[in-house]
């Protein structure tokens, strides 16, 4: 639920609907950059879920592995916008229906051909059985050989941080890719220095580290080099949500097309600048051809 007006919560009496989340940001993300996404679910069998299916079908997105299901309302949360951009989210997940899901929801055939398993810290915070199902879809996943690809995406309102550190450990041995606030790289390991973060996550075996710094850019290793690319300067800072979700999927989109390390940096930098110069989760999200005309890779014409 969007506000209509920027500031307090409870001095906006008008909100907009609209779809969203980290983990469908991103599969909306990739689709609008060229590759083809599948997105694993559970939505309530509501007009809320429906219009969700819906939205996400439309852009792109298989869902024919999102199930409505009866007895659950379809999760909601609220905006709270700044005037500098800033936001707060106000959730109402509890009874969430991927409560229902079970590792039969996870088939096989599903992941036979897919390169990549993107998962975030989100899911797993809703509710502790959500763990066990990332668990078993990370183990799928590494069985048919697909990439591990990880934003731990932190939510203190969603779950403590003894709580996350626990679990996001216990899955970073089977991390290829880890994506990566400096803040949240701050919460698992503490105070250190940007390259000291990188070695750290290397050490638990991950063998891609990416450290998103905001409006200074990016710094990552692929166990090669440290690559520290700068920030695509946006036309305006409007809405900083989503931005982090479209920069993991320029990243991981580069990656798939076989663009190298340094490249998908700068792609994922182009297109969290993009993202964060429109208002609402997604729908700044843009298409290659935006990202290479901030890349100066390409010139639009607009008239």
């Amino acid at each position: 639920m969007y506000p209509m007006k920027e500031g307090a919560l409870r001095l906006c009496p008008q909100f907009e609907r609209k779809a969203g989340g980290a983990e469908l940001n991103f599969a909306i993300g990739c689709a609008r950059l060229g590759v083809k996404p599948g997105w694993i679910s559970k939505l309530g069998k509501d007009d809320f879920g429906r219009y969700i299916l819906s939205f996400a079908r439309g852009e792109g997105v298989d869902v024919t592995h999102v199930e409505l299901v009866d007895g659950y309302a379809t999760s909601v949360y609220f905006r709270e916008v700044l005037s500098d951009g800033s936001s707060k989210s106000f959730y109402y997940r509890q009874n969430s229906p991927t409560e229902v899901l079970t590792e039969a929801d996870f088939e096989s055939a599903y992941f036979d051909g897919a390169k990549v398993l993107h998962i975030t810290g989100v899911f797993p915070s809703i509710h502790r059985h959500n763990q066990d199902m990332v668990r078993y879809a990370v183990k799928l996943a590494k069985k048919h050989g697909l990439l591990i690809s990880f934003d731990p995406n932190i939510r203190l309102k969603m779950w403590t941080m003894e709580e996350a550190k626990a679990f996001i450990t216990t899955i970073l041995p089977d991390v290829d890719i880890l994506l990566t606030g400096e803040e949240e790289a701050e919460m698992l390991l503490g105070k250190m220095a940007v390259h000291d973060y990188i070695a750290a996550f290397h050490q638990y075996g991950v063998k891609q580290v990416v450290i998103k710094r905001g409006a200074e850019g990016a710094i990552g290793s692929d166990q090669q080099a440290i690559f520290d690319v700068p920030a695509v300067k946006p036309r305006a800072v409007v809405d900083t949500v989503g931005a982090g979700d479209g920069f993991d999927a320029g990243f991981i989109s580069s990656l798939l097309k076989g663009q190298s390390f340094e490249q998908a940096l700068n792609v994922a930098n182009a297109v969290g600048s993009i993202v964060v110069s429109v208002k609402g989760d997604n729908e700044g999200l843009p298409y290659y051809e935006e990202v290479q005309a901030v890349l100066g890779e390409l010139e639009l014409v607009d008239r």
